[in-house]
């Protein structure tokens, strides 16, 4: 067994090797305070030669006895993957996988398995450092190590691996992955923070990246592996040159045509003629394949040399310019809010429900139960590309949803200011280039359309990169605004930023080069803040401000307090009381421990009624104050009277009329609702009553 330490926060960072799950090609087990992960990775035996992609698999998993848990519902056993672990396994994937040769040829399955949690330390951090190592010490080539870390700044101050608590308070939380070279993914959200402090909180989090990594060098060199060969190619494409000379020409006009699929038909019209030309020699699946590889070299050429010598991008703009945008709401005519954002080729249509408590996302897992009432969901059909497939729910899906939900989460109201549930649904209909700031875009046009009452309207704009070289200091650069798909397939960063204009909300950013420069995330992010604002600027043409009125066909929701003491007896025996008054006015009623009521009704008519029947039972009754009260019981010395619910007075017989009656029933009937004075409580508690009328001198008949 081999175990390195490193002391982060006061607490000792482990990763042990040799002990867990030894036929792995790799095996790292990694403790942070309470909390550990086991990293294991394996491949196949048998090479692939020629693949062009890296076969690489990260499941990432929690088991709920880490946290001393029994799943919840019918089914006790782990089962499907959680949003969480998607999200997790996608933080673990994306800043390995170009760390890895495609020339390895062979499938990669990395698992990271949660086996212990204190609830107080985030295990995300500790899964990604736990992989990266696992893959370092091991046997397959991979060209790190990485390690990631959280930073967040908590009263003025950045934090590197906060916990729980501490990440509730965080106005900007940032998870940042690199090697010891440079930052190569970041994903987090902040509540209006400047683009300096973003930039002050990746320099803090590089620092302690270089740390990790040094950790994990230091494992290697006691228990390390010898990397397996990489398959090299033994043949290579016959002709080459010639069919260079004759493609490169034509695609160079063909990778300029305006419009994607006019552009994408120009290229496909270009490789048909060659592929015609050397139709013999393609029948050799392997030579075609090269083939390919040759025309995805030609265009990654073409479009990288425009950009960096001539500053021209594909469809013709500059590196600044953005696409046009149209903005519509109301789209939809039954929905509580709709809206139609489409920027260039790219379209999100946007749909807002509103509910109640009962529609609250309730979580459980091992970091402890919660409810969130605000949710976003992302939609991708295949018809968005104009392809055939498979509908469904996805890593992407997952992915691209929660960028969507962090960035716009932070302007949404509380609870206490909006008591509605807010869902959000995003459905990609067209795209060439981010729809995730699409979501953020059309999320805000259709929450704002539905009457939510956002703190400020969010924006979101997708960002490039080509480089000359390795991204170091001093490289030639270009940085794209609101890239389209070939530039970010073509590329070296994929740089998203959402925000209000007075700060950034949403951030993630991924980079196939080995870093970038401080140089050129200082750019990225002041072009980036630019397009913000352009963008913002047209959206607030549309919608600026909330609708006044929600939709009539929302549920209508009215939220006050009581006295927590009144609480039991709003409620009442076996929740006798609230369920007939539930009943009683077709409402559903909602009471908290802080004596929050929130009542929710079809029309405002009912919510309001059902609310001054709950007022009645949390109020006391007050002397000389009239009542509108209910004949309940009719006696031969006077009637009781229910002034509020479930509290009866009597109003004597000497007291409904100024003259003498012969009996009660001369006056009254049981179920009629006449005005009352409350005279006097007793001693005993008991309420007497006078009808007002004989107050007033009037007879009653």
């Amino acid at each position: 067994m081999h175990k390195v330490t490193l002391n982060i926060a006061g607490k000792d960072l482990v990763l042990e090797t040799g002990r867990i799950a030894k036929q792995a090609n790799g095996s790292v087990f990694a403790q942070y305070a309470g909390s550990a992960v086991l990293a294991t990775v394996c491949s196949t035996s048998e090479s692939v030669e020629g693949m062009d992609y890296v076969p690489l698999t990260v499941d990432y998993n929690e088991r709920y006895y880490a946290a001393g848990k029994i799943p919840g519902g019918f089914i006790k056993r782990e089962s499907r993957p959680k949003d969480k672990e998607i999200l997790v396994s996608r933080l673990i994937d994306r800043p390995m996988r170009p760390l890895f040769e495609k020339s390895f040829g062979r499938e990669i399955q990395l698992i990271p398995t949660t086996l212990s949690t204190d609830q107080v330390n985030p295990q995300d951090i500790l899964a990604i450092i736990a992989s990266s190592a696992a893959v370092h010490i091991s046997d397959i080539p991979f060209n790190g190590p990485v390690a990631g870390v959280r930073v967040c700044q908590i009263d003025g101050q950045l934090v590197v691996n906060p916990t729980f608590e501490q990440i509730e308070k965080s106005t900007l939380e940032i998870v940042v992955a690199g090697t010891k070279d440079g930052i190569t993914m970041v994903e987090g959200g902040a509540k209006e923070v400047s683009e300096e402090l973003m930039l002050e909180a990746l320099d803090k989090a590089h620092a302690v990246i270089k740390e990790f990594c040094a950790l994990q060098d230091k494992l290697r060199e006691i228990a390390g592996k010898e990397k397996l060969p990489l398959t090299s190619p033994s043949y290579s494409l016959e002709n080459a040159d010639a069919i260079r000379s004759a493609a490169y020409p034509r695609l160079e006009k063909a990778c300029f045509i305006s419009g994607k699929h006019e552009r994408r038909e120009g290229i496909k019209t270009v490789k048909t003629d060659l592929a015609a030309q050397y139709a013999a020699q393609l029948e050799d699946e392997k030579q075609k394949k090269l083939f390919d590889g040759l025309f995805e070299d030609m265009q990654y050429q073409i479009l990288r040399t425009s950009i960096l010598n001539n500053g021209k991008r594909v469809d013709g703009r500059g590196l600044e310019d953005i696409r046009n945008i149209a903005c519509e709401v109301d789209i939809l005519q039954r929905t509580h809010g709709s809206a139609l954002f489409t920027r260039g080729e790219t379209q999100a249509l946007c749909v807002t429900t509103l509910g109640t408590v009962f529609d609250e996302q309730i979580f459980d897992d091992i970091d402890g139960d919660k409810r969130e009432n605000f949710m976003l969901h992302y939609n991708f059909p295949p018809y968005s590309v104009g392809e055939v497939g498979r509908t469904g729910t996805g890593r992407r899906e997952i992915g691209h949803g929660q960028l969507a939900l962090r960035s716009l989460k932070a302007m949404v109201p509380s609870k206490e200011e909006f008591p509605y549930t807010v869902r959000v649904v995003s459905e990609i209909m067209e795209s060439n280039g981010s729809s995730s700031m699409a979501s953020v875009c059309g999320g805000t046009l259709a929450m704002l359309n539905a009457g939510v009452p956002m703190k400020k309207p969010v924006a979101g704009i997708a960002m490039g990169l080509i480089t000359e070289g390795d991204g170091s200091p001093g490289c030639k650069f270009a940085v794209l605004s609101d890239i389209l798909g070939e530039e970010d397939h073509l590329g070296d960063m994929d740089f998203k930023v959402a925000g209000t204009q007075d700060g950034i909300t949403g951030f993630q950013m991924d980079i196939k080069i080995a870093g970038v420069s401080h140089e050129i995330m200082k750019k990225s992010l002041e072009q980036a803040k630019r397009g913000r604002m352009h963008i913002l600027s047209i959206m607030n043409q549309c919608v600026s401000k909330p609708a006044e009125n929600i939709s009539e066909f929302a549920p209508k929701i009215v939220s006050f307090r009581i006295d927590i003491d009144k609480i039991g007896a709003l409620i009442g025996p076996g929740g006798k009381n609230v369920k007939a008054l539930c009943e009683q006015y077709s409402v559903k009623i909602n009471t908290e421990d802080d004596g929050t009521v929130t009542i929710f009704g079809k029309n405002s008519k009912d919510a309001e009624n059902a609310k001054a029947a709950v007022m009645g039972i949390a109020s006391d009754p007050e002397i000389d104050r009239i009542y509108n009260g209910t004949v309940k019981r009719i006696m031969d010395f006077g009637a009781f009277v229910e002034i509020l619910p479930g509290k009866e007075g009597l109003v004597h017989i000497s007291k409904l009329s100024r003259q003498r009656i012969a009996q009660v029933t001369d006056v009254l009937k049981e179920g009629q609702q006449i005005p009352v004075k409350l005279l006097e409580i007793d001693k005993q508690g008991r309420l007497n009553l006078s009808y007002i009328d004989a107050i007033e001198g009037n007879d009653s008949k």
